[in-house]
């Protein structure tokens, strides 16, 4: 199987999207022959880690990315935050960089030098591909990921985020070729049901589910028991306002018998100062520890020395560290909305329903005194949600699912894959 590969957003070493990116090629390329299109910008880190079996093809639209890049980040006020201004910015530069990629392979694609384009990067269903369909070989489009709605609870989180363009959002849906892009895609990979529900109803039968996040098994391995009856909570994430750290110390401040043992939180970011006000409030200085940023090997680490994940974010759309957590062995305790319900099951860890902060922190310190209590629960969960990644959501098993696309959409298989994670 001959796949060309269009990653923009592709870098070992630049977390969250160009870190997906990178590893979801690296790993096709073990399954498939793979072309890797990406950004010149990703060449000094890819060529620092290495490329594995993909040929890659690097192209250059600096011309309009890097002034448009500027202006979004003076638009937005900064490079964290109004994360959909971003993304609306990047309309123009993405079309682009694909009329590079069909300057330099539109020949090999035109002569069927591939079996299947493949578009990874950029993964916002409201960015269009201006390559689909054209040069009559099959396309795939995602995992895509988006179409979260803002909880109504969290406005205030929202205006915060200076997400003020969430409310015009659905204007993208007549951006040039964006009906074009889902006439013409073969599948279209959607990471969760709220981003298959962002799709047009017209196209839900060539719609496979597939979470766009992944995991190295070889820098998350299973956790390290302490023996210690002092257990670790953990929190790993930005400090923002949407990710809502605070709930997990609120959850921590309610409880004496949480506050027997202790809260880590790994990250940093504008809310830091707030937490450490709200952790002197309560005096919680003993129990919950801000560690700052650390790489992500460190994470690795840290995660196998914990004992439970607490994640309260009210806005997740993939939430790759919900995986990482699991591959860990970690139970979890998350907010059921967006991608870390879609993960996390009964069998593996805890959901809380969405509802304000006070209600969330409430219902969460439940959930966390029950597992603090029972060591049988925690070790079964944990090994659950260590055997669902496994299974499921390594880069190798996602590999091998896309290859299952690819012969679909090629006539190769009849059947429309289904995969066992939603």
């Amino acid at each position: 199987m001959r796949a060309l590969i269009l990653a923009d957003s592709c870098n070992p070493e630049w977390p969250s999207l160009p870190v997906v990116g990178y590893k979801a090629a690296i790993a096709l390329a073990e399954v498939c022959d793979v072309t890797l299109a990406t950004h010149v910008r990703n060449r000094e880190n890819i060529e620092k880690h290495g490329s594995g079996r993909a040929e890659v093809v690097y192209l250059d639209n600096e011309y309009i990315a890097g002034p448009m890049y500027k202006a979004s980040t003076i638009i937005r006020g900064g490079k964290n935050v109004a994360w959909t201004a971003g993304i609306a910015m990047s309309y123009l530069p993405y079309l682009a960089f694909e009329k590079q990629a069909w300057k330099h392979l539109g020949k090999r694609i035109r002569s069927g030098g591939f079996d299947v384009v493949h578009r990874i990067t950029p993964m916002s269903p409201t960015l269009p591909s201006w390559i689909a369909g054209r040069g009559g070989v099959p396309f795939v489009l995602g995992p895509l990921n988006g179409g979260l709605k803002w909880p109504d609870e969290f406005k205030a989180e929202l205006a915060r985020e200076r997400e003020w363009l969430t409310y015009v959002r659905g204007v993208y849906r007549h951006l040039p070729y964006l009906k074009r892009t889902y006439r013409q895609s073969a599948c279209i990979l959607a990471g969760f049901r709220h981003t298959m529900a962002d799709v047009p109803a017209w196209c839900h039968d060539r719609v496979v589910l597939l979470p766009e996040v992944g995991v190295d098994p070889t820098i998350f391995k299973e956790r390290e028991p302490s023996g210690s009856d002092r257990l670790t909570f953990v929190f790993v994430g930005r400090l923002v306002p949407y990710k809502c750290a605070d709930v997990a110390v609120r959850a921590f401040a309610q409880s004496e018998l949480l506050r027997k043992h202790r809260l880590l939180m790994i990250g940093d970011g504008p809310d830091r100062a707030m937490l450490e006000g709200l952790i002197e409030e309560h005096g919680l200085e003993d129990c919950v520890e801000l560690s700052g940023w650390v790489d992500q090997g460190e994470v690795g680490n840290l995660l196998r020395r914990s004992d439970v994940f607490v994640f309260p974010s009210i806005r997740e759309l993939g939430a790759g560290v919900v995986v990482e957590a699991m591959a860990a062995g970690l139970p979890s305790v998350v907010v059921d909305y967006g991608g870390p319900g879609g993960l996390i099951n009964d069998e593996c860890g805890r959901k809380v329903p969405l509802g304000t902060k006070d209600e969330i922190a409430s219902k969460m310190r439940v959930h966390l005194e029950e597992l603090a209590r029972d060591k049988p629960l925690r070790e079964r969960l944990g090994a659950a949600a260590r055997q669902r990644v496994e299974d499921h959501l390594t880069w190798a098993a996602k590999a091998r699912q896309t290859l299952d696309v690819y012969e679909w959409v090629t006539g190769k298989r009849p059947d429309k894959p289904e995969f066992a994670i939603q």
